[in-house]
């Protein structure tokens, strides 16, 4: 992900009003944060932890999602949609985005079940489990953060749409 500074992020957002957008939280330690090691940037504001937000670089342009997250996380084992990890034992939660334009004011949302603390591109990092001999591990850690970026990119377009 290119870096991005605290206007550009807050311009971004395509589902909020100006309110929800001036009361956002930054992520602590925004300042410093290694972009490079991230495929998109997503985080719970912690003054209001059913809120949560996320922003990505999609077709070269900022674009930011207000999340509102569901009450009761998942009970069963789930799949994150985004990262598609099935090997950690991280949460998943649902998380629903209002759409943006006339369809969320008229109150259509999109949802999708997503690592609870958006460790999406850690996940994607590690270095796969050997499937075989032969297994090219580095293509599979490049194929995943490709997929990674492609899901997040498609879910954006779907709030926006």
């Amino acid at each position: 992900m290119r870096p991005i500074d605290e206007r550009t992020l807050r311009a971004s957002f395509i589902n909020a009003s100006r309110k929800e957008v001036s009361d956002l939280t930054l992520p602590a330690g925004f300042a410093d944060l290694d972009f490079e090691k991230l495929d998109y940037l997503g985080w719970v504001d912690p003054k209001l932890p059913r809120r949560s937000y996320v922003v990505a670089w999609v077709d070269d342009v900022v674009t930011g999602v207000f999340l509102q997250r569901a009450e009761q996380r998942v009970i069963s084992r789930a799949q994150c949609s985004w990262c598609e990890d099935v090997a950690l034992r991280h949460d998943v939660q649902l998380y629903v985005a209002r759409k943006a334009g006339p369809a969320g004011r008229k109150g259509d949302s999109i949802g999708n079940l997503v690592c609870a603390e958006f460790g999406c591109s850690q996940n994607v990092r590690m270095l796969p489990p050997l499937a075989y001999d032969g297994y090219d591990r580095e293509l599979a850690r490049e194929l995943r953060i490709l997929k990674l970026q492609e899901h997040v990119s498609a879910f954006i377009a779907a709030v926006r749409s």
